[in-house]
């Protein structure tokens, strides 16, 4: 007589039947279906006997169903990245997820693209652009204004000093006139053109000249001495009277010779002369 084969739980003859054992018991489809197939971790139904399961740290799913949770690509004989959300994902898709993003265009910055790293963030090489001129700034120097990258010339164009003579930006050295900026080759004598950086010189009517050109081209003659009123050196203050100038040193009575800056004189001709004096002459 023949030993009776039945299903675990419905008590079913198991003989010439299709069965599965589980856990060392022999199960029937059906109720193996109804009782003990694991739920798949995708679209919740059970994995019935006839189906193939797939299965990664305690979760398990129908073969159809183990796909990139991004771009559906079937995962049965792929390399997958398991989340540790639970999602899994193709190489790929996970590589985007999990990679760096771009701080232009927020999509992910893919290992080995071009790209530009700067003060640990990353940009695609083409999102990397200048905030005035919107051009990608590549291999070009650059320069930050707060959160907001320029390029060199665009930077230097919104930012940086205009030199007083000829309204163009300063973008290095420079030097500084009555609160105004210029570049140092600018900052030169009106009538020579001779650099005066670093040289002694005096303005006119908001134009600079060396020394020499000022004496014989700018300054008012003394009308005691001749020479030029320069404002340099001993004699910088001036005796202005009725359209003449004197060097103060030169102001002085044509007789005898005492200075008359700060006190009266009378004017006899082309000469100065003291009260007293006057009244000789």
């Amino acid at each position: 007589m023949t030993e009776r084969f039945d299903c675990y739980y419905c008590r079913d003859n198991l003989h010439g039947k299709k069965y599965v054992k589980k856990d060392e018991k022999h199960v029937c489809t059906k109720c193996f279906d109804k009782l003990c197939a694991n739920t798949c971790a995708e679209c919740k139904r059970p994995i019935g006997a006839d189906s193939k399961e797939l299965h990664h740290k305690n979760r398990h799913w129908h073969e159809d169903c183990f796909r990139c949770v991004k771009c559906y690509k079937p995962l049965a004989s792929e390399p997958f990245n398991a989340r540790d959300d639970g999602k899994i994902m193709c190489g790929k898709c996970g590589s985007r997820e999990d990679g760096n993003r771009c701080q232009a265009c927020y999509k992910v910055v893919l290992p080995g693209s071009q790209n530009v790293e700067y003060k640990n963030k990353m940009w695609h090489e083409e999102c990397f652009t200048c905030f005035e001129c919107k051009q990608p700034i590549r291999t070009q120097s650059f320069l930050t204004k707060g959160e907001d990258i320029y390029c060199a010339p665009c930077h230097d164009k919104k930012f940086a000093k205009k030199c007083f003579h000829c309204k163009q930006p300063i973008t290095s050295g420079g030097i500084s006139y009555q609160d105004q900026p210029w570049h140092s080759e600018c900052f030169v004598c009106k009538t020579c053109h001779k650099g005066l950086a670093g040289a002694r010189f005096t303005s006119h009517e908001n134009d600079v000249y060396c020394v020499d050109c000022f004496k014989t081209d700018v300054a008012k003659k003394c009308h005691g001495c001749k020479n030029p009123i320069t404002g340099f050196g001993h004699g910088t203050n001036v005796v202005n009277y009725e359209g003449f100038s004197w060097h103060e040193y030169c102001f002085n009575c044509k007789k005898c010779c005492l200075s008359l800056a700060n006190k009266r004189f009378v004017i006899n001709g082309e000469h100065i002369h003291c009260p007293d004096c006057a009244k000789k002459v």
